[in-house]
């Protein structure tokens, strides 16, 4: 069968533009005027390559638009962990465009739509009408739009060649049967990059075999009688979230847009239109490329100390040579073009001429291979050790866990030298699992996940990704090792151990070579210190606290349940009396009708983009003062979301092994160096409302014996603003224990200190808690319900009675413009790589991190030090007592109560003490049978 003539190609620019953008993130590619073209460089050089090597006879370019679209009315969370576009990207989107009209490429793109609908609408219409379509990107949900004549052109990335799938190539890729099950897979694991959360507990393998079993998501759920334990619990606990999650994932094909398919025709670009632009971005390799021939005399290159150099990356002396030896660089190495040496040890000779060898070492790189990324939950599966590069040992285990100890028990004597140093990624995993081997890891350790978080801390940290960036290698991925053999998911028990010598010794290997880079990288920038002084120490300390736990009153949880199930009822009923009818209150098209076309609380409601009424919290919230339903609307939300959230998830995270919820600490999350929390995520459990408070209740003792104690910094952020600023007001009022929002509302207000009101005293604490985040006075007045006029006011009569604050954050804020970084008290960085953009926005919003990322990093590496010292003192004096969460600026002990005293005594101490600072630190201490109590 011929193939159509007409051959179309649909491309996703932002997938181009955001490739070329951060290939080139550690070496940005500066024109002479200090322009970062790299993105428009990387967009135009992917083009060029599908026009000389596919010769499309048409194209069109599809754009996201800026305005929010129905995926987000259904899901405010939709892409909401995504920060602003760096400006590398925005500085490009509107040359792309010039250039792309003066190409005569057409630009699609639809309010209240994604590019991929707009792709997906264009290219079905296309292939019915018998055009040949090629859908080029590196999204992976376009899979699902794959059909007769239409092709997903996947674009490769770090060397790696393009990939086309058609039907048969998508169904073997995905395992399905059919297209369209794409949609049913990324919805039961759901899209990170999206925010799609998908189904707890079900990854890419679990889906697959799933939807290999019940053909959708919809018939999984009508079956999930069928399944056992946990999966069952989560598939009829969290069937409607895979429900939406689906439909979040699904790329809608009738978008209402606009277009003529012979207006496609792919055309030479026009000269006289296109090389101005060249010119002025100084694309002379690119002109020639284009058109044929060198149309500009060469720009004198700008001084050594004129170049926009930085921490994070120097200025590209040629910018387009660089673009198109990172975005062409080829062809990645694999395990299968490097020479290698892995080896299986599998004997007792073997493994004692291993541990002779690497007894001998200075450092060796280890990993372990599990059953389970649960620690609590996982069994050794074997482990694999590098000293050398290219050269890697796998050690595999035995089922029978007695028989593993003993082999384990072989390797004690290596992992506790304390003079030989453990390299690892990720190697607080490592450590829990050896601890239940009773094999703990002494000596030095380098982290590389968090080496390079500490080099870029804004970027990924996984193996690959490093391997990818730091040596052009891309390694075995544990799909290929498992995908079809009928293993369980998460685990290799099932594999030859052969080959899992390849995929665990890889994984040693590569380690243990980026090793030698990062580390080389972290002395050159200057975090060794941090490095080795806070993060690495803390490693140790995480994984205590992850191995200890915290006792969940189930029994509790249960009872709140049913009053947060009787409450969401009650304000529901309440919410139908004053509708006058019944209807479906999660339904934001149905909520809407009632609220405006019925009850018409508002003259003109704001709508969608798709036409509903806007009925989200922010909505809500404003018509809450004048309409009860409202009120009574958001009552209901809350009581159902403190239900399904938290109440009734944390028993499901309750280990059977010890009866503790074991949260898992990631220190690569946050880029001003924050903890963060999963499984459950400890530092968003409510604390504004009553009914969100009392679930710290269910945070119990282990037994009777134990008594928890909280010890939390009081204001911190505003003393390290203070102690940066060395404002004399406020250090006076620090050192002397007086009211920081008083003496504050005193100043601002005019007032002596002994007649501040409650109402001086919250507004001054707004503005002072708001300073640090960079507060304007639209905010304040939103914050407070009062004229943006008299914000206003309050703010310059704040920055005249702390001048001091005012100069300080002035100085945060050059320094930042001149060095494109925000730096702690203990030296960690933050990039601000947008602090010198030409747009307003992007760049306010770079000044606020360089004031709010040195206060908040200061604040972080302060309690991460406290814990270290902690830690360490607990180690020292073998106490019985153990410190067991970490929250926001609070630290949380179950104290045995023998130890209550010493325990109080000690731990203000340590906190108070563990950054030297003129500004004293006050520590707010409870005791209590739960957290709320001592809370």
């Amino acid at each position: 069968m011929s193939k159509p003539d007409k051959k179309l190609f649909l491309i996703d620019a932002f997938a181009l533009i955001f490739r070329a953008h951060f290939a080139l993130s550690k070496n940005p590619s500066i024109n002479s005027k200090g322009q970062d073209t790299g993105a428009i460089l990387g967009f135009m050089n992917s083009m060029l390559e599908v026009i000389k090597k596919e010769k499309p006879t048409h194209l069109a370019v599809c754009f996201d638009r800026p305005e929010p679209t129905f995926r987000h009315e259904e899901f405010v969370e939709y892409k909401a962990q995504r920060e602003a576009a760096p400006e590398g990207v925005v500085f490009a989107v509107p040359y792309i465009k010039n250039i792309l009209a003066g190409w005569g490429i057409p630009v699609l793109e639809m309010p209240g739509y994604e590019a991929d609908d707009v792709v997906g609408t264009v290219a079905k219409k296309a292939a019915k009408s018998g055009y040949e379509v090629y859908m080029m990107t590196l999204d992976k949900d376009y899979a699902q739009l794959v059909d007769e004549n239409l092709y997903f052109y996947k674009l490769s990335t770090f060397g790696r060649g393009t990939v086309i799938y058609d039907i048969p190539k998508t169904l073997e890729k995905w395992e399905i049967e059919r297209v369209d099950q794409v949609r049913d897979l990324l919805g039961l694991w759901g899209d990170a990059s999206d925010n799609i959360p998908g189904i707890p507990g079900i990854g890419e393998k679990t889906a697959k075999k799933l939807i290999a079993q019940y053909d959708t998501i919809e018939n999984l759920i009508a079956h999930s009688h069928e399944l056992k334990g946990k999966q069952k619990e989560n598939v009829e606990n969290f069937g409607e979230q895979g429900l939406l999650s689906k439909r979040l994932a699904t790329i809608v094909t009738d978008v209402p847009i606009e277009y003529n398919l012979e207006d496609l025709i792919y055309n030479e670009p026009d000269k006289e239109k296109v090389m101005p632009i060249f010119e002025e971005l100084e694309f002379r390799a690119l002109a020639k490329r284009v058109f044929g021939e060198d149309t500009s005399a060469p720009t004198t290159p700008k001084s050594a100390d004129t170049n926009q150099m930085s921490l994070f990356g120097g200025a590209s002396s040629n910018a387009e040579e660089i673009v198109e030896e990172v975005i062409e660089k080829g062809p990645i190495q694999t395990i299968d073009t490097t020479p290698h040496d892995y080896h299986l040890i599998d004997t007792p000779e073997l493994r004692a001429s291993l541990i002779s060898f690497l007894s001998k070492q200075t450092e060796f790189c280890f990993d372990t291979e599990t059953t389970s990324l649960d620690t609590i939950e996982a069994e050794l599966v074997g482990i694999a050790f590098s000293y050398y590069k290219g050269e890697a040992y796998y050690v595999p285990v035995p089922v029978d866990q007695k028989e593993t100890q003993a082999i384990v028990d072989e390797f004690k004597e290596v992992f506790a030298n304390e003079k030989i140093s453990k390299i690892g990624q990720n190697l607080k995993y490592d450590i829990q699992i050896l601890r239940k081997y009773n094999t703990p890891v002494a000596g030095p350790i380098f982290d590389t996940m968090l080496a390079h978080y500490l080099i870029d801390p804004e970027t990924r940290h996984n193996m690959d990704i490093l391997a990818e960036n730091y040596l052009n290698y891309e390694p075995v991925s544990i799909e290929s090792l498992i995908g079809k053999k009928g293993v369980k998911q998460g685990t290799m028990r099932d594999v030859d151990p052969a080959e899992v010598k390849e995929y665990a010794g890889e994984d040693a290997d590569v380690t243990y070579q980026l090793k030698t880079l990062l580390e080389k990288e972290i002395k050159e920038k200057g975090f060794d210190k941090l490095l080795t002084d806070v993060e690495i120490p803390l490693v140790h300390v995480l994984s205590d606290m992850e191995y200890e736990g915290v006792r969940i009153d189930v029994d509790a949880l249960k009872v709140m349940s049913d009053e947060l199930q009787e409450l969401s009822l009650e304000a529901q009923t309440k919410v139908f009396e004053i509708a006058g009818q019944e209807f479906n209150l999660a339904s934001p098209k149905q909520l809407g009708e009632i609220l405006f076309d019925k009850l018409k609380l508002v003259d003109k409601p704001k709508k969608t983009k798709t036409g509903q009424y806007a009925t989200g919290e922010e909505i809500l919230t404003k018509l809450a003062y004048e309409h009860d339903i409202a009120n009574k609307i958001l009552e209901f939300r809350e009581y159902q979301k403190l239900k399904s959230t938290y109440v009734d998830a944390l028993p499901k995270m309750v280990s059977g092994i010890d009866g503790r919820v074991h949260t898992d600490y990631r220190q690569t999350v946050a880029a001003t160096g924050r903890l963060s929390s999963n499984n459950p995520n400890l530092q968003n459990i409510p604390v504004r409302t009553e009914k969100g408070r009392e679930i710290r209740k269910a945070f119990i003792p282990r037994d009777e014996n134990h008594i928890l104690l909280s010890a939390d910094y009081s204001q911190i952020e505003l003393r390290i603003m203070a102690e940066f600023a060395q404002d004399e007001s406020m250090l006076d009022a620090f050192k002397n224990g007086r009211d920081i929002h008083s003496t504050t509302a005193s100043k601002v207000f005019k007032v002596p200190l002994d007649e501040v009101t409650s109402d001086h005293r919250r507004q001054a604490k707004a503005v002072n808690f708001g300073i640090i985040y960079g507060i304007s006075a639209f905010g304040l007045s939103q914050n407070l319900s009062i004229p943006r006029k008299e914000a206003a006011a309050i703010i310059d009569e704040y920055f005249v009675e702390f001048p001091a604050i005012k100069t300080c954050m002035d100085s945060m804020i050059n320094k930042a413009r001149e060095f494109e970084y925000a730096e702690t008290i203990l030296g960690r960085k933050r990039l601000l790589r947008d602090i010198n953009s030409r747009n307003a926005t992007i760049r306010g919003f770079a000044e606020r991190n360089a004031i709010n990322a040195p206060i908040q990093g200061s604040a972080a590496d302060m309690i991460k030090v406290a814990m270290i010292n902690i830690h360490k003192w607990m180690k020292e004096e073998k106490v019985k007592s153990k410190m067991i969460l970490q929250v926001h600026d609070e630290l949380i002990f179950d104290v045995h109560k023998s130890e209550l005293a010493l325990f109080e005594e000690k731990v203000p101490e340590f906190m108070k003490t563990a950054i030297k600072m003129d500004v004293p630190m006050e520590i707010g201490m409870g005791v209590g049978q739960n957290w709320l109590e001592a809370h």
